[in-house]
C-alpha cells in the first residue's frame, strides 16, 4: 500500500452526514503537520424525533383500498444538506485560491452522498478519496492512520 501524499497547504476533509473537519498540512509531504482549519457540524436527530405525524394514506381512485406512504427521512435529508453545504464550502475555498488540492476522508455513504454535488473545480483540485469514517478520531490519531500508516489514495 502506498504511503498518501499531501503537500504543504493542501487540505484534507474528514467528514460524515453531522460533522466535517478541515485540516490543513502545515508541514511537506515527507513530515505532514495537520492543523484544523475548520470545524463544521449540525446537530441532527433521529427522524423520530423530527417527525411526528403518522404516514400518510393515499386512497384508490377506484374501489375502497387504501394504502400508506412512507415517511420522510428527515436525518437523511439533513446528512444530505450539510454534506451539499459542504460541498458548497470546498467549490468556494478552491475558486478564492485558499487551497488548490484536496483529499476527501469519509465514510462510504457519505462520499457517495457528496460526490453529486461536486463543482468542477473541486473535482479538479481532488487529490484523492477514502473511504474510512474517521471523523470522531483526534487529528493526530486521523493523521496516524492515513499519512504515516500509508492509506492507499
Amino acid at each position: 500500500m502506498d504511503k498518501m501524499r499531501i503537500d504543504k497547504g493542501d487540505w484534507l476533509v474528514v467528514c460524515d452526514g453531522r460533522k466535517a473537519l478541515i485540516l490543513e498540512n502545515l508541514g511537506d509531504e515527507m513530515f505532514p503537520n495537520l492543523h484544523t482549519k475548520e470545524v463544521h457540524e449540525q446537530p441532527n436527530p433521529s427522524t423520530s424525533a423530527q417527525g411526528s405525524d403518522a404516514p400518510g394514506r393515499v386512497h384508490a381512485a377506484a374501489g375502497g383500498a387504501r394504502s400508506s406512504v412512507e415517511q420522510t427521512d428527515w436525518h437523511d435529508e439533513a446528512e444530505r444538506a450539510f454534506l451539499r453545504s459542504l460541498a458548497g464550502r470546498l467549490n468556494a475555498a478552491v475558486s478564492s485560491g485558499e487551497t488548490t488540492a484536496l483529499t476527501m476522508v469519509a465514510s462510504p455513504r457519505a462520499l457517495g452522498m457528496i460526490r453529486a454535488d461536486y463543482s468542477d473545480l473541486v473535482r479538479k483540485a481532488l487529490q484523492g478519496e477514502v473511504g474510512k469514517d474517521l471523523v470522531k478520531l483526534p487529528v493526530y490519531e486521523i493523521e496516524k492512520q492515513l499519512l504515516l500508516s500509508g492509506a492507499a489514495k
